[in-house]
Parts: C-alpha cells; sequence; structure tokens
C-alpha cells in the first residue's frame, strides 16, 4: 500500500494525508508522540496566551487536525469546551474512545481544515505537530489562515506548531529504522522543491510489507508572518520548543507561532 503523490486534495487520488491519517498503523508509528508531551506543550499555550488564568468553562477552543485528541483531550480534562476537527475518520473515533476513557466532554467534527465553517465562535484555534504545509499551493495554506481568522473571536488565539527549516536542514537524518511494537519501520527523509518528504517503509510481524509517504512544505517564519499579516492575524510571540523557550532561529527545533486576532 503506497501513499498517494497528490498532495493538493483535488486529484482523482487520495492525498497523502487522507490515505496515512486513516491507517491505524499511523498512530503505532508515532505512539511515542504522547500525553506527557501534549501536556507539556498545553501548559505553554495556556502560559504564553494567557488563558490558563481564565475560567476554563468560558474558552472555547478548536483544535484543528486533532488526530487522536492527544491535545483535545487535554484540554477538555483541564475544563475547557473543546472541539476537535479532523479529515481521519478513524483518528476522531480514537479521539472519541479517548475522552470517554478520561470522562471528558469533546466535540468533535469531521472536514478538511479548508472548509471549516466556524464563524467567530473560538478564544483559542491549535494548529499543532506539524499539521499544516500538506497542500501544493501556497493559496489552499493561505485559505486555512483565513478560515482560522473567521473562527476566531476577536482578540482570539492562533496557535501553529511548526518544523522550524534552518534546523531541520542542518540535523536532517537522511535514513533511520526503528520499531515500534510489532512493526519494522524504515524511514527515509528528503528536502527538494521546498518540502520534507519522508517515505516510511513498514514491515509487519507476519512479513507483509507497507509504504506511506509524507510530504510537507516548509515555511521560513518570514513567510509565515507575511501569510498571517495578509489574513489578519499578526505575530504576537514564538517559542523555540514545547516548553516554550525564545524561538532561535538557527538552533530551535520548532516553531511555535501565537498569533492573535485584533
Amino acid at each position: 500500500m503506497t501513499g498517494s503523490n497528490d498532495t493538493s486534495g483535488t486529484g482523482s487520488e487520495s492525498p497523502w494525508f487522507a490515505e496515512w491519517f486513516n491507517h491505524p498503523f499511523y498512530l503505532e508509528v508515532y505512539s511515542h508522540r504522547d500525553r506527557k508531551e501534549a501536556s507539556l506543550c498545553i501548559g505553554t499555550i495556556l502560559d504564553v496566551t494567557g488563558i490558563g488564568m481564565k475560567n476554563p468553562t468560558s474558552v472555547s477552543i478548536l483544535d484543528i487536525a486533532c488526530g487522536a485528541g492527544r491535545h483535545a483531550v487535554e484540554l477538555a480534562s483541564q475544563g475547557y469546551c473543546v472541539t476537535g476537527n479532523d479529515l481521519s475518520p478513524y483518528l476522531l473515533e480514537e479521539a472519541r474512545k479517548e475522552a470517554l476513557k478520561c470522562k471528558v466532554n469533546l466535540v468533535l467534527s469531521c472536514c478538511d481544515m479548508r472548509e471549516i465553517r466556524a464563524d467567530g465562535e473560538f478564544d483559542l484555534v491549535l494548529q499543532l505537530f506539524t499539521s499544516f504545509g500538506y497542500f501544493e499551493t501556497d493559496e489552499d495554506d493561505l485559505l486555512v489562515f483565513r478560515k482560522v481568522h473567521r473562527a476566531l473571536k476577536k482578540g482570539g488565539w492562533y496557535v501553529l506548531d511548526l518544523i522550524n527549516p534552518l534546523y531541520l536542514e542542518k540535523n536532517i537524518v537522511p535514513e533511520s529504522s526503528r520499531s515500534a511494537g510489532d512493526l519494522a519501520l524504515t524511514e527515509k527523509r528528503k528536502i527538494e522543491n521546498g518540502r520534507i518528504t519522508k517515505t516510511i517503509s513498514i514491515t509487519s510481524a507476519d512479513g507483509s510489507a507497507s509504504v506511506f509517504t509524507e510530504s510537507v512544505k516548509l515555511y521560513s517564519l518570514g513567510e509565515i508572518r507575511s501569510m498571517l499579516d495578509s489574513e489578519g492575524l499578526p505575530i504576537v510571540n514564538v517559542a523555540g520548543s514545547y516548553d516554550g523557550e525564545p524561538f532561535r532561529e538557527e538552533s530551535s527545533p520548532r516553531m511555535m507561532i501565537f498569533s492573535r486576532k485584533p
């Protein structure tokens, strides 16, 4: 099974993200991304935005590309009113199960991030774990920012978590192998045409093989700033890691961008 190279979402084949994120192997491959990491990330977000000082029941949050709900469930467990959105029915079902297990209320919606219809509903919109830059054109990515701006209340925050491209260029590992449960993984990475592409070859315990591809546009901080400014979402702060360290262009692994709707 091989991921499609159509990243636009408009071709006759399914785009890579629709196929890969809807496959059970996805959660196994990224099982090391756990609730502890999510809790650290959410703590930084609540601190930087000041939302952590508010009554949680008065705060409405949208988690775009929420996946299996790590961040959404963490926020809901703290009493916030959370909506998790994702394109993957499989991941949304996993999020529903996790919310049920943790006995928290979580609203779930299933749609492409370019088609979110919320209008002035949210105090905070999150887009975490490199869930931006999937599409072939900057126009499609700008459309996501336009939808976020519309979804936010006046004064609402938008937190976008991206790979720092300069750090990645210096530290990219072209090929690595590891195991995830009963799966044997080989991951090949390359930067080409402004995108980071990862090919994941998976061998199951029974010897069957699968191949999936991820492809994400690498935006510099300057490019993201210009795009956000154009959609009325000026940057207020940038952190370089999930624990809130200041962003350093040469050495920070992440770009956690904090924008606010005036």
